[in-house]
């Protein structure tokens, strides 16, 4: 792991020497608070943020009937680099995800 003197300087050491830390900081444990349309972008092969994480999160923003999509780009990873196209739908759906929720007077239409 590339993080772990940041790991121990947020949150005083790894997440099995100091879980309550990360219980606390944990995301999960905040979806019920969540009420923000969401759309989530993620790659097949992230091996930074694993795809399952996106499947997790929209599953409990459904569950809480807060808007959501998830869009998943195959054979990508983290930094979406691997094919051009991907970043173009990825712009594209991000634009028509703002037209619908977002504000629209910094939206060109």
């Amino acid at each position: 792991m590339d993080l772990n003197s940041l790991t121990d300087y947020i949150w005083g050491g790894s997440p099995w020497n100091s879980s309550n830390a990360y219980i606390e900081e944990s995301p999960i444990y905040q979806f019920a608070k969540v009420r923000t349309p969401t759309l989530i972008v993620t790659a097949e092969d992230d091996v930074r943020v694993p795809v399952s994480q996106g499947y997790i999160l929209e599953r409990a923003l459904r569950y809480l009937n807060v808007p959501v999509q998830l869009l998943i780009f195959p054979n990508e990873g983290h930094s979406m680099t691997n094919n051009p196209w991907h970043i173009k739908i990825k712009v594209r759906e991000e634009l028509k995800w703002l037209r619908q929720y977002g504000h629209t007077a910094f939206v060109k239409t």
